[in-house]
């Protein structure tokens, strides 16, 4: 993820996060789900912050969800079209969960989506190459050796 993010911006390419927070302390706007499952990360909380390996700069945008799609949960596709985006490049956690649902969602919204096969992890190995096989019909994957050098030829 640090080397996708920092290819991305030094060619001007946005970078954005997707956090899970809820937007309450006591997370009675989360999803169903979070809430069958007692899964809560307050607005705020420390758990919400994106860790300081991969932390935001200072002018990006980070947005917090409430279920496992960021394009269920958020205004994350209505921030994209106004920045114009239609190319998607999804890394993150939970390979077989959040991940999945983002490039599942994204396709069906007209967004051409890369997956970075390697910047994302889950549970298990098993886990995370069974998303990729069930998922090749939404979006390219390549790994992160690729995608540097497909940003490089950009310039």
């Amino acid at each position: 993820m640090q080397r996708l993010q920092a290819a991305c911006r030094k060619a001007g390419i946005e970078v954005m996060y997707a956090v899970i927070e809820s937007l309450t302390k006591d997370g009675r706007d989360r999803s169903l789900d979070y809430k069958i499952t007692g899964f809560n990360v307050p607005r705020g909380s420390w758990d919400a912050k994106v860790i300081d390996a991969i932390a935001p700069g200072e002018d990006e945008i980070v947005i917090p969800k409430t279920s496992s799609s960021v394009f269920i949960s958020t205004n994350i596709d209505y921030v994209l079209r106004n920045l114009g985006v239609r190319y998607l490049m999804i890394s993150g956690v939970v390979t077989d969960q959040c991940v999945e649902s983002a490039v599942r969602d994204a396709c069906d919204l007209g967004y051409l989506v890369t997956l970075a096969t390697d910047a994302c992890a889950t549970y298990s190995q098993e886990r995370h190459d069974n998303t990729l096989s069930a998922i090749k019909g939404y979006c390219r994957q390549r790994t992160t050796d690729q995608l540097v050098a497909e940003i490089a030829g950009l310039r």
